[in-house]
Protein backbone atom coordinates (compact mmCIF):
# COMPACT_ATOMS: atom_id res chain seq x y z
CA UNK A 1 0.00 0.00 0.00
CA UNK A 2 1.13 3.58 -0.64
CA UNK A 3 1.74 5.48 2.59
CA UNK A 4 -1.20 7.79 3.25
CA UNK A 5 1.01 10.80 4.02
CA UNK A 6 2.68 10.52 0.64
CA UNK A 7 -0.71 10.14 -0.97
CA UNK A 8 -1.92 13.39 0.64
CA UNK A 9 1.17 15.22 -0.54
CA UNK A 10 0.68 13.89 -4.06
CA UNK A 11 -2.95 15.02 -4.14
CA UNK A 12 -2.13 18.50 -2.84
CA UNK A 13 0.67 18.79 -5.39
CA UNK A 14 -1.66 17.65 -8.16
CA UNK A 15 -4.23 20.20 -7.04
CA UNK A 16 -1.68 23.02 -7.22
CA UNK A 17 -0.67 21.98 -10.72
CA UNK A 18 -4.33 21.70 -11.67
CA UNK A 19 -5.09 25.22 -10.46
CA UNK A 20 -2.25 26.57 -12.60
CA UNK A 21 -3.02 24.63 -15.75
CA UNK A 22 -6.82 24.69 -15.32
CA UNK A 23 -6.81 20.92 -15.95
CA UNK A 24 -8.81 18.31 -14.08
CA UNK A 25 -7.32 16.39 -11.15
CA UNK A 26 -5.72 13.04 -11.94
CA UNK A 27 -6.43 10.80 -8.94
CA UNK A 28 -4.72 7.66 -10.24
CA UNK A 29 -1.09 6.76 -10.81
CA UNK A 30 0.35 4.66 -13.61
CA UNK A 31 -0.21 1.07 -12.59
CA UNK A 32 2.88 -0.88 -11.43
CA UNK A 33 3.46 -4.49 -12.50
CA UNK A 34 2.23 -5.69 -9.07
CA UNK A 35 -1.31 -4.53 -9.88
CA UNK A 36 -3.73 -7.49 -9.79
CA UNK A 37 -3.98 -9.01 -13.26
CA UNK A 38 -7.63 -8.19 -13.98
CA UNK A 39 -7.24 -4.57 -12.86
CA UNK A 40 -5.49 -3.60 -16.09
CA UNK A 41 -7.69 -2.10 -18.84
CA UNK A 42 -9.36 -4.39 -21.35
CA UNK A 43 -9.27 -4.40 -25.14
CA UNK A 44 -12.10 -1.93 -25.79
CA UNK A 45 -11.84 1.83 -26.07
CA UNK A 46 -14.40 3.40 -23.75
CA UNK A 47 -16.96 6.09 -24.50
CA UNK A 48 -19.03 7.96 -21.93
CA UNK A 49 -22.15 10.07 -22.23
CA UNK A 50 -24.64 11.71 -19.88
CA UNK A 51 -28.40 11.18 -20.29
CA UNK A 52 -31.55 11.55 -18.22
CA UNK A 53 -34.09 8.75 -17.74
CA UNK A 54 -37.46 9.77 -16.27
CA UNK A 55 -39.94 7.51 -14.53
CA UNK A 56 -43.26 9.17 -15.42
CA UNK A 57 -45.11 7.91 -12.38
CA UNK A 58 -43.40 7.32 -9.02
CA UNK A 59 -44.97 7.59 -5.57
CA UNK A 60 -44.33 11.00 -4.04
CA UNK A 61 -42.41 10.40 -0.79
CA UNK A 62 -43.33 13.83 0.54
CA UNK A 63 -46.89 12.58 1.15
CA UNK A 64 -47.06 8.90 0.06
CA UNK A 65 -50.32 9.65 -1.75
CA UNK A 66 -49.72 11.41 -5.06
CA UNK A 67 -47.49 10.40 -7.96
CA UNK A 68 -44.71 12.48 -9.53
CA UNK A 69 -42.16 12.25 -12.30
CA UNK A 70 -38.75 11.04 -11.14
CA UNK A 71 -35.82 12.07 -13.38
CA UNK A 72 -32.50 10.23 -12.96
CA UNK A 73 -29.33 11.72 -14.43
CA UNK A 74 -27.05 8.94 -15.66
CA UNK A 75 -23.42 8.53 -16.72
CA UNK A 76 -23.13 5.73 -19.29
CA UNK A 77 -19.82 4.01 -20.13
CA UNK A 78 -19.64 1.62 -23.09
CA UNK A 79 -17.29 -0.04 -25.61
CA UNK A 80 -16.72 2.65 -28.22
CA UNK A 81 -15.21 3.69 -31.50
CA UNK A 82 -12.66 6.15 -30.15
CA UNK A 83 -12.19 9.17 -32.43
CA UNK A 84 -8.55 9.73 -33.39
CA UNK A 85 -8.29 13.16 -31.76
CA UNK A 86 -11.04 12.98 -29.13
CA UNK A 87 -10.43 14.50 -25.71
CA UNK A 88 -10.74 12.28 -22.68
CA UNK A 89 -13.66 12.91 -20.38
CA UNK A 90 -13.64 14.77 -17.09
CA UNK A 91 -16.17 14.40 -14.29
CA UNK A 92 -17.46 17.43 -12.40
CA UNK A 93 -19.29 17.34 -9.09
CA UNK A 94 -19.38 18.85 -5.60
CA UNK A 95 -18.38 17.61 -2.16
CA UNK A 96 -20.87 17.35 0.68
CA UNK A 97 -20.06 20.98 1.59
CA UNK A 98 -20.74 22.00 -2.02
CA UNK A 99 -17.08 22.47 -2.98
CA UNK A 100 -16.72 21.95 -6.76
CA UNK A 101 -14.13 19.62 -8.26
CA UNK A 102 -13.29 18.11 -11.64
CA UNK A 103 -11.62 14.75 -12.13
CA UNK A 104 -9.76 13.38 -15.13
CA UNK A 105 -11.06 10.17 -16.67
CA UNK A 106 -9.82 7.82 -19.38
CA UNK A 107 -13.05 7.48 -21.40
CA UNK A 108 -13.87 9.53 -24.51
CA UNK A 109 -16.78 11.92 -24.09
CA UNK A 110 -19.71 11.16 -26.45
CA UNK A 111 -17.66 8.79 -28.62
CA UNK A 112 -19.88 6.62 -30.86
CA UNK A 113 -20.54 3.14 -29.48
CA UNK A 114 -19.33 0.09 -31.35
CA UNK A 115 -21.50 -0.74 -34.34
CA UNK A 116 -22.08 -4.28 -33.16
CA UNK A 117 -21.75 -6.42 -30.06
CA UNK A 118 -23.79 -7.55 -27.07
CA UNK A 119 -22.58 -6.25 -23.73
CA UNK A 120 -24.21 -6.93 -20.33
CA UNK A 121 -25.70 -4.04 -18.35
CA UNK A 122 -24.15 -3.08 -15.00
CA UNK A 123 -25.65 -0.42 -12.70
CA UNK A 124 -23.51 1.63 -10.27
CA UNK A 125 -25.65 2.76 -7.32
CA UNK A 126 -24.10 5.24 -4.86
CA UNK A 127 -24.74 5.67 -1.13
CA UNK A 128 -26.72 8.33 0.73
CA UNK A 129 -25.00 11.53 -0.38
CA UNK A 130 -22.99 10.57 -3.44
CA UNK A 131 -23.12 10.99 -7.20
CA UNK A 132 -23.20 9.01 -10.42
CA UNK A 133 -19.43 9.25 -11.08
CA UNK A 134 -18.33 8.26 -7.58
CA UNK A 135 -17.12 4.93 -9.00
CA UNK A 136 -16.10 6.25 -12.42
CA UNK A 137 -12.89 4.21 -12.32
CA UNK A 138 -14.96 1.02 -12.15
CA UNK A 139 -17.35 2.18 -14.87
CA UNK A 140 -14.46 2.84 -17.24
CA UNK A 141 -12.70 -0.40 -16.30
CA UNK A 142 -15.68 -2.69 -16.81
CA UNK A 143 -16.61 -0.99 -20.09
CA UNK A 144 -13.09 -1.64 -21.36
CA UNK A 145 -13.72 -5.35 -20.71
CA UNK A 146 -17.04 -5.49 -22.55
CA UNK A 147 -19.86 -4.13 -20.37
CA UNK A 148 -22.29 -1.23 -20.59
CA UNK A 149 -22.09 0.49 -17.21
CA UNK A 150 -24.56 3.06 -15.89
CA UNK A 151 -23.78 5.36 -12.96
CA UNK A 152 -26.93 6.75 -11.34
CA UNK A 153 -27.62 10.09 -9.69
CA UNK A 154 -30.29 8.92 -7.26
CA UNK A 155 -32.57 11.94 -6.95
CA UNK A 156 -32.91 13.41 -3.41
CA UNK A 157 -29.75 11.56 -2.34
CA UNK A 158 -26.85 13.31 -4.10
CA UNK A 159 -24.24 15.67 -2.67
CA UNK A 160 -25.67 18.46 -4.82
CA UNK A 161 -29.15 18.04 -3.28
CA UNK A 162 -28.32 17.32 0.37
CA UNK A 163 -26.87 20.78 1.06
CA UNK A 164 -27.76 21.22 4.73
CA UNK A 165 -28.66 19.01 7.71
CA UNK A 166 -32.27 20.07 7.17
CA UNK A 167 -32.26 18.34 3.78
CA UNK A 168 -31.31 14.95 5.18
CA UNK A 169 -34.63 13.65 6.66
CA UNK A 170 -36.59 14.04 3.41
CA UNK A 171 -33.62 12.71 1.46
CA UNK A 172 -33.43 9.65 3.69
CA UNK A 173 -37.15 8.93 3.33
CA UNK A 174 -36.84 9.14 -0.45
CA UNK A 175 -33.76 6.90 -0.39
CA UNK A 176 -35.44 4.18 1.65
CA UNK A 177 -38.35 4.00 -0.77
CA UNK A 178 -36.74 4.75 -4.13
CA UNK A 179 -33.32 3.12 -4.16
CA UNK A 180 -34.38 -0.39 -5.23
CA UNK A 181 -37.11 1.00 -7.49
CA UNK A 182 -34.58 3.18 -9.32
CA UNK A 183 -32.48 0.10 -10.03
CA UNK A 184 -35.37 -1.94 -11.42
CA UNK A 185 -36.72 1.02 -13.39
CA UNK A 186 -33.39 1.45 -15.17
CA UNK A 187 -33.19 -2.19 -16.18
CA UNK A 188 -36.61 -1.76 -17.78
CA UNK A 189 -35.64 1.60 -19.27
CA UNK A 190 -32.59 0.28 -21.11
CA UNK A 191 -34.65 -2.71 -22.28
CA UNK A 192 -37.56 -0.69 -23.65
CA UNK A 193 -36.53 2.92 -24.36
CA UNK A 194 -34.21 4.45 -26.97
CA UNK A 195 -30.73 5.21 -25.65
CA UNK A 196 -27.25 5.85 -27.05
CA UNK A 197 -26.32 2.20 -26.33
CA UNK A 198 -29.56 0.47 -27.38
CA UNK A 199 -27.88 -1.41 -30.24
CA UNK A 200 -25.20 -3.02 -28.08
CA UNK A 201 -26.58 -3.36 -24.52
CA UNK A 202 -27.71 -6.81 -23.36
CA UNK A 203 -30.33 -6.30 -20.65
CA UNK A 204 -31.00 -10.03 -20.38
CA UNK A 205 -27.68 -10.20 -18.51
CA UNK A 206 -27.64 -7.50 -15.84
CA UNK A 207 -26.06 -6.82 -12.46
CA UNK A 208 -25.96 -4.14 -9.76
CA UNK A 209 -22.93 -2.77 -7.93
CA UNK A 210 -24.19 -0.81 -4.93
CA UNK A 211 -22.28 1.07 -2.23
CA UNK A 212 -23.86 1.57 1.21
CA UNK A 213 -27.50 2.57 0.50
CA UNK A 214 -26.94 1.39 -3.07
CA UNK A 215 -26.22 -2.06 -1.63
CA UNK A 216 -29.22 -1.75 0.70
CA UNK A 217 -31.43 -1.22 -2.33
CA UNK A 218 -29.80 -3.97 -4.39
CA UNK A 219 -30.47 -6.56 -1.68
CA UNK A 220 -34.17 -5.74 -1.93
CA UNK A 221 -34.11 -5.75 -5.74
CA UNK A 222 -32.95 -9.38 -5.78
CA UNK A 223 -35.25 -10.60 -3.01
CA UNK A 224 -34.19 -9.27 0.41
CA UNK A 225 -37.67 -8.07 1.41
CA UNK A 226 -37.89 -5.02 3.68
CA UNK A 227 -39.18 -5.45 7.23
CA UNK A 228 -39.45 -1.87 8.52
CA UNK A 229 -41.42 -1.06 11.69
CA UNK A 230 -42.84 2.15 13.12
CA UNK A 231 -40.42 1.96 16.06
CA UNK A 232 -37.42 1.49 13.78
CA UNK A 233 -38.32 4.47 11.60
CA UNK A 234 -38.89 6.66 14.65
CA UNK A 235 -35.35 5.78 15.80
CA UNK A 236 -34.10 7.03 12.41
CA UNK A 237 -35.58 10.44 13.26
CA UNK A 238 -38.56 10.20 10.92
CA UNK A 239 -41.62 12.15 12.19
CA UNK A 240 -44.24 9.99 13.86
CA UNK A 241 -47.09 10.54 11.36
CA UNK A 242 -44.79 9.61 8.47
CA UNK A 243 -43.24 6.68 10.35
CA UNK A 244 -46.73 5.31 10.91
CA UNK A 245 -47.50 5.21 7.19
CA UNK A 246 -44.09 4.32 5.77
CA UNK A 247 -44.01 0.57 6.54
CA UNK A 248 -47.07 0.14 4.31
CA UNK A 249 -45.17 1.71 1.41
CA UNK A 250 -41.71 0.34 2.20
CA UNK A 251 -42.28 -3.29 3.10
CA UNK A 252 -42.05 -4.89 -0.30
CA UNK A 253 -39.78 -7.28 -2.19
CA UNK A 254 -38.11 -7.22 -5.60
CA UNK A 255 -38.20 -3.39 -5.87
CA UNK A 256 -41.98 -3.43 -5.46
CA UNK A 257 -42.68 -6.39 -7.75
CA UNK A 258 -44.21 -9.78 -7.08
CA UNK A 259 -41.14 -11.81 -8.03
CA UNK A 260 -37.54 -11.38 -9.02
CA UNK A 261 -36.70 -10.19 -12.49
CA UNK A 262 -34.75 -13.13 -14.01
CA UNK A 263 -32.48 -10.75 -15.91
CA UNK A 264 -30.56 -9.97 -12.70
CA UNK A 265 -27.58 -12.33 -12.84
CA UNK A 266 -25.46 -10.97 -9.96
CA UNK A 267 -25.10 -8.23 -7.34
CA UNK A 268 -22.04 -6.70 -5.71
CA UNK A 269 -22.68 -5.15 -2.32
CA UNK A 270 -20.02 -2.67 -1.17
CA UNK A 271 -20.50 -1.96 2.56
CA UNK A 272 -24.30 -2.38 2.31
CA UNK A 273 -26.37 -0.60 4.96
CA UNK A 274 -29.24 -2.12 6.93
CA UNK A 275 -27.92 -5.23 8.64
CA UNK A 276 -27.53 -3.67 12.08
CA UNK A 277 -31.16 -2.55 12.01
CA UNK A 278 -32.53 -5.80 10.55
CA UNK A 279 -34.36 -3.89 7.81
CA UNK A 280 -34.30 -6.96 5.56
CA UNK A 281 -36.36 -10.03 6.40
CA UNK A 282 -34.04 -12.85 7.51
CA UNK A 283 -36.40 -15.40 5.94
CA UNK A 284 -36.32 -13.59 2.61
CA UNK A 285 -32.54 -13.20 2.73
CA UNK A 286 -32.21 -16.98 3.02
CA UNK A 287 -34.15 -17.38 -0.23
CA UNK A 288 -31.93 -15.12 -2.35
CA UNK A 289 -30.53 -17.16 -5.22
CA UNK A 290 -28.74 -14.50 -7.31
CA UNK A 291 -24.90 -14.73 -6.97
CA UNK A 292 -23.69 -12.16 -4.43
CA UNK A 293 -20.32 -10.59 -3.66
CA UNK A 294 -20.16 -8.62 -0.41
CA UNK A 295 -17.21 -6.26 0.06
CA UNK A 296 -16.45 -4.81 3.49
CA UNK A 297 -13.98 -3.35 5.93
CA UNK A 298 -14.08 -4.94 9.37
CA UNK A 299 -13.91 -1.49 11.02
CA UNK A 300 -16.95 -0.10 9.16
CA UNK A 301 -18.60 2.35 11.57
CA UNK A 302 -21.47 3.29 9.22
CA UNK A 303 -22.96 -0.04 8.17
CA UNK A 304 -21.27 -2.04 10.91
CA UNK A 305 -19.42 -5.27 10.23
CA UNK A 306 -20.16 -8.08 12.70
CA UNK A 307 -23.82 -7.19 13.22
CA UNK A 308 -24.14 -5.47 9.85
CA UNK A 309 -22.41 -6.59 6.66
CA UNK A 310 -21.15 -9.94 7.95
CA UNK A 311 -24.63 -10.74 9.28
CA UNK A 312 -26.18 -9.97 5.89
CA UNK A 313 -23.59 -12.17 4.19
CA UNK A 314 -24.33 -15.08 6.53
CA UNK A 315 -28.09 -14.66 6.06
CA UNK A 316 -27.87 -14.69 2.26
CA UNK A 317 -28.89 -17.89 0.53
CA UNK A 318 -27.74 -19.26 -2.79
CA UNK A 319 -24.78 -21.41 -3.72
CA UNK A 320 -22.64 -18.51 -4.98
CA UNK A 321 -22.23 -16.12 -2.05
CA UNK A 322 -18.87 -14.45 -1.34
CA UNK A 323 -17.35 -11.90 1.03
CA UNK A 324 -14.18 -9.93 0.26
CA UNK A 325 -12.79 -8.36 3.44
CA UNK A 326 -10.29 -5.50 3.72
CA UNK A 327 -8.80 -5.90 7.19
CA UNK A 328 -8.90 -2.69 9.29
CA UNK A 329 -10.74 -0.73 6.57
CA UNK A 330 -13.79 1.40 7.34
CA UNK A 331 -16.82 2.33 5.22
CA UNK A 332 -15.21 3.83 2.11
CA UNK A 333 -15.13 0.64 0.07
CA UNK A 334 -15.95 1.66 -3.49
CA UNK A 335 -15.70 5.43 -4.10
CA UNK A 336 -12.75 7.04 -5.90
CA UNK A 337 -9.87 8.64 -3.92
CA UNK A 338 -10.35 12.01 -2.24
CA UNK A 339 -10.33 15.09 -4.48
CA UNK A 340 -8.29 18.07 -3.25
CA UNK A 341 -11.49 19.98 -2.43
CA UNK A 342 -12.30 17.46 0.31
CA UNK A 343 -9.14 18.11 2.35
CA UNK A 344 -10.51 21.18 4.14
CA UNK A 345 -12.38 19.36 6.92
CA UNK A 346 -12.58 15.95 8.53
CA UNK A 347 -16.28 15.81 7.59
CA UNK A 348 -15.38 16.11 3.91
CA UNK A 349 -12.34 13.86 3.96
CA UNK A 350 -14.22 11.17 5.84
CA UNK A 351 -16.43 10.72 2.78
CA UNK A 352 -13.46 9.37 0.77
CA UNK A 353 -10.51 8.52 2.98
CA UNK A 354 -9.48 5.43 4.93
CA UNK A 355 -6.94 5.54 7.79
CA UNK A 356 -5.41 2.13 7.02
CA UNK A 357 -5.70 1.64 3.28
CA UNK A 358 -4.78 3.70 0.26
CA UNK A 359 -8.04 4.13 -1.66
CA UNK A 360 -6.33 3.64 -5.01
CA UNK A 361 -5.17 0.23 -3.81
CA UNK A 362 -8.73 -0.64 -2.78
CA UNK A 363 -10.02 0.51 -6.17
CA UNK A 364 -7.52 -1.66 -8.06
CA UNK A 365 -8.38 -4.72 -5.99
CA UNK A 366 -12.06 -4.05 -6.70
CA UNK A 367 -11.41 -3.75 -10.43
CA UNK A 368 -9.80 -7.19 -10.34
CA UNK A 369 -12.34 -8.92 -8.11
CA UNK A 370 -15.37 -7.27 -9.73
CA UNK A 371 -14.30 -8.35 -13.20
CA UNK A 372 -13.64 -11.91 -12.03
CA UNK A 373 -17.05 -12.11 -10.31
CA UNK A 374 -19.03 -10.53 -13.16
CA UNK A 375 -17.29 -12.46 -15.92
CA UNK A 376 -17.94 -15.65 -13.95
CA UNK A 377 -21.60 -15.14 -13.07
CA UNK A 378 -22.90 -12.67 -15.67
CA UNK A 379 -20.96 -13.78 -18.74
CA UNK A 380 -20.62 -17.41 -17.65
CA UNK A 381 -16.85 -17.44 -18.18
CA UNK A 382 -15.59 -20.51 -16.31
CA UNK A 383 -11.96 -19.44 -16.57
CA UNK A 384 -12.74 -16.21 -14.70
CA UNK A 385 -14.49 -18.19 -11.97
CA UNK A 386 -11.02 -19.54 -11.24
CA UNK A 387 -9.89 -16.06 -10.20
CA UNK A 388 -12.21 -16.11 -7.18
CA UNK A 389 -9.91 -17.30 -4.36
CA UNK A 390 -10.27 -20.70 -2.76
CA UNK A 391 -8.00 -19.82 0.19
CA UNK A 392 -9.65 -17.62 2.80
CA UNK A 393 -6.45 -15.97 3.99
CA UNK A 394 -4.31 -14.13 1.43
CA UNK A 395 -1.28 -14.05 3.74
CA UNK A 396 1.38 -16.23 2.09
CA UNK A 397 4.30 -16.04 4.51
CA UNK A 398 4.35 -19.12 6.74
CA UNK A 399 6.58 -17.71 9.46
CA UNK A 400 9.84 -19.63 9.11
CA UNK A 401 12.53 -20.58 6.58
CA UNK A 402 11.06 -18.19 4.01
CA UNK A 403 8.21 -20.60 3.27
CA UNK A 404 5.22 -19.26 1.36
CA UNK A 405 1.90 -20.49 0.00
CA UNK A 406 0.89 -19.80 -3.58
CA UNK A 407 -0.66 -16.36 -4.17
CA UNK A 408 -4.32 -15.79 -4.93
CA UNK A 409 -5.06 -16.17 -8.67
CA UNK A 410 -4.08 -13.02 -10.51
CA UNK A 411 -2.14 -11.49 -7.61
CA UNK A 412 1.62 -11.12 -7.60
CA UNK A 413 3.61 -12.94 -4.95
CA UNK A 414 3.07 -11.31 -1.50
CA UNK A 415 0.88 -8.46 -2.86
CA UNK A 416 -2.54 -9.37 -1.43
CA UNK A 417 -1.73 -8.84 2.25
CA UNK A 418 -4.62 -7.62 4.36
CA UNK A 419 -7.34 -9.31 2.30
CA UNK A 420 -9.59 -12.21 3.15
CA UNK A 421 -12.11 -14.02 0.94
CA UNK A 422 -14.99 -16.12 2.24
CA UNK A 423 -17.39 -18.49 0.47
CA UNK A 424 -20.59 -20.13 1.66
Amino acid sequence: MIINGLRIAAIISAALVSSISLSAEQLYTDQPPVTPELAFPGDYDVGVTSITATDPKRLNTSNFITSIERPLVLEVWYPAQAPEEAAQATYKNVTRLQKPFELQGDAYRDAPPLESGSFPLILLSHGFTGYRTQMFYLGEHLASHGYVVVGIDHKDSTNAEIKTPEDRPAGMISTLYNRARDQQFLLDYFSEQPSPVESIVDTDRAAIIGHSMGGFGAINTVGGCFDFTYKMLKEFGIPAPVALVMPLALNSCYAGRDKIDPRWKAVQLFAPWGGEYAVHSAEAMANISVPTLYVAGDQDNTSGFTQGIEKLYKQTGGKHNYLLLFENARHNIGPHPAPAASFETDFELGHYFDPSWDIETINRVLEHMSLAFLDCHVKGDGARCGYLPMDEDSQQYQGSLNQHRDPWPGFKHLWASGLRFYRQ
